[in-house]
């Protein structure tokens, strides 16, 4: 394992998708996030089929800062269960997966 993985969650707003990609890009909690959308969307939720359309944020960051970052998402996400989903990369290149776990170490400065 290369202990990296993928995270996505949806939002119903593009601005929201924006700004949430930002924020844990900013925080160090991602090392990047691409936006998709809009998509389609197709849920049971309190006993109904809804059709929304919503964004899919999809995020780069490490296990280790998955409690982090799945915390950070709860708090910006505006639904009452909001999809966080995290799958491991089991492999991939590695300048990149290295460039992941670069970019989700806190800095000195930013770890007081």
């Amino acid at each position: 394992m290369t202990a990296c993985c993928q995270v996505t969650t949806a939002v119903d707003e593009e601005s929201l998708a924006e700004e949430l990609a930002a924020a844990i890009v900013a925080e160090r909690l991602a090392a990047c996030a691409q936006i998709l959308g809009p998509v389609r969307s197709v849920y049971r939720w309190e006993g109904d089929v809804r059709h929304t359309r919503e964004w899919l944020v999809v995020a780069k960051t490490t296990i280790a800062r998955l409690p982090q970052l799945t915390a950070r998402i709860r708090a910006l996400h505006r639904y009452e269960v909001p999809e966080i989903v995290s799958v491991a990369i089991a492999s991939g290149d590695r300048d990149y997966l290295g460039w992941i776990r670069r970019e989700t170490t806190p800095t000195t400065k930013e770890s007081r």
